[in-house]
């Protein structure tokens, strides 16, 4: 009998005090049998420490692409699955990965998106999200991205890119075979669609979008990204 791919999980991490334990413990319970690597892009908050009861932490260069890389080169698994700190996995999605993985044309992919939150427009958004994904084959890192070990190394890993690392992986992916978007959910918090206003933020996901297809530098998708969807300038304080 044929023994199932052995999956190692990769979570790149940056002062995810709030939400590291709980995350890890759920993947712990729930995939016992997979190696669990969490990449500390240097963490002020004791984030690295917090992680160390549940799973393999090492230090990395700050920035998400490198920490992902970084854990992938560690990694010992057939099969690399790229979990954030900020979303719940469903317990059904590994065996819907080691599935899809039995057909050699799948060469990785995705599980369905959706929130921690409801509303009108998260729902629309994992909605979009969740047809981008099947139809235009764009995953990106909410929704749990997994690869088969050798495709992954074959492309050279994550592009080392500021932003988007996840679109271009994905893009490349698909030249090379089939992305499976699985029923299995991938639960992303809405935190930071809360705090800037959901359709705002939205819109404003959809604008660094453009801005990367048109080639723009992603360094400079990055720094816009982390200033939030403003409107307009701030303007200085009256003297």
């Amino acid at each position: 009998m044929t023994r199932p791919p052995a999956v190692s999980i990769v979570m790149p991490v940056l002062d995810e005090a709030a939400t590291v334990g709980p995350a890890l413990a759920r993947l712990r319970r729930d995939f016992p049998g997979c190696e669990l690597i969490v990449v500390d892009g240097g963490s002020a908050d004791g984030t690295a420490g917090l992680a160390a009861a549940y799973a393999t932490v090492v230090p990395s260069a700050r920035g998400r692409a490198v920490q992902m890389n970084t854990g992938a080169r560690l990694a010992t698994g057939d099969v690399l699955w790229f979990v954030h700190a900020d979303t719940a996995i469903h317990p059904g999605a590994l065996g819907q990965i080691r599935t899809a993985l039995a057909d050699p044309a799948v060469v990785g992919g995705g599980l369905t998106l959706r929130f921690d939150r409801r509303g009108p427009g998260l729902e629309y958004l994992a909605r979009a999200s969740n047809a981008r994904a099947r139809r235009l084959h764009h995953i990106f890192g909410d929704q749990a991205m997994f690869v088969r070990r050798s495709v992954f190394e074959a492309l050279g890993g994550f592009p080392e890119l500021a932003i988007m690392e996840d679109l271009e992986l994905s893009r490349r992916l698909h030249r090379r075979g089939r992305l499976a978007v699985l029923p299995a959910t991938s639960t992303a918090s809405a935190r930071r669609f809360t705090e800037h206003g959901t359709w705002r933020m939205i819109f404003f996901m959809q604008y660094l979008k453009v801005l990367y297809f048109a080639g723009v530098d992603p360094e400079r998708i990055r720094r816009r990204y982390a200033r939030g969807p403003r409107l307009t300038r701030r303007r200085p304080p009256a003297p």
